[in-house]
């Protein structure tokens, strides 16, 4: 198993150093960061772990603030490119514990793809104020009405895909960006018969830094399941 991990990032120098201390922690883990010219020097602390840790940790600066979902095509083809067997999706926030990764991998043994959620058994929020959580709950509810997906959590962004599971997604005619993509991701997966598997995680509240949730993010992500439902099989 040669796993890979690809970390969108955009203001988020406070969050960063902890983060890679704590992936680097991670067995044989490969790190990819996206970074989008972060005006707080996200891309220079970066750059300066990858110079010690050139064997581990890779840097991909993009010009300007490009999005989410097209931090993460980017950066799915340049996994792709490597002898990764597992690709991860993580955010750099601390929201997601890297030590959570080695249980993804595991149930990526039975699975195409797995997602670390908040939303199965075992599954919590911590730190979260009462409005995200109900939030954060009635979109997924309605992101399954909709698109008619299983997956109990459509909207995290804690994920492993097996290789051959991702070189199958169409990343190229994906639309959406935000959150959005996430789902679409999801919904692109599971339309192609790839097995998922939910493992249960504690997702906490951002430490440092501003959330990255606007309202522009919230009417992409009410609008994409009604365009993703339309889609002729």
């Amino acid at each position: 198993m040669r796993p890979l991990v690809i970390v969108p990032t955009y203001n988020e120098r406070a969050n960063l150093p902890l983060l890679l201390d704590q992936l680097l922690a991670v067995p044989a883990l490969r790190i990819l960061i996206v970074d989008d010219a972060s005006p707080d020097g996200t891309g220079e602390v970066a750059d300066h772990y990858a110079s010690r840790n050139r064997a581990r940790i890779q840097v991909l600066h993009r010009s300007g603030k490009r999005g989410l979902g097209l931090s993460y095509i980017d950066g799915m083809y340049v996994a792709l490119r490597t002898d990764a067997t597992h690709i991860c999706q993580m955010d750099a926030d601390l929201s997601h514990n890297p030590a959570d990764i080695p249980r993804l991998l595991d149930a990526a043994g039975q699975a195409d793809f797995v997602i670390g959620s908040r939303y199965v058994k075992d599954g919590r929020i911590e730190n979260w104020p009462m409005h995200r959580r109900l939030l954060s709950a009635f979109a997924n509810r309605y992101i399954r009405a909709i698109t008619r997906m299983t997956i109990r959590d459509c909207t995290s962004g804690f994920r492993c895909w097996r290789r051959e599971a991702l070189e199958r997604l169409p990343l190229a005619s994906i639309r959406s960006d935000g959150y959005a993509f996430i789902v679409e991701l999801a919904f692109d997966a599971t339309r192609a018969g790839l097995r998922c598997a939910e493992v249960p995680i504690t997702f906490v509240e951002r430490r440092e830094g501003a959330s990255k949730l606007s309202g522009m993010v919230i009417i992409e992500s009410a609008i994409v399941p009604w365009r993703l439902a339309a889609r002729p099989r």
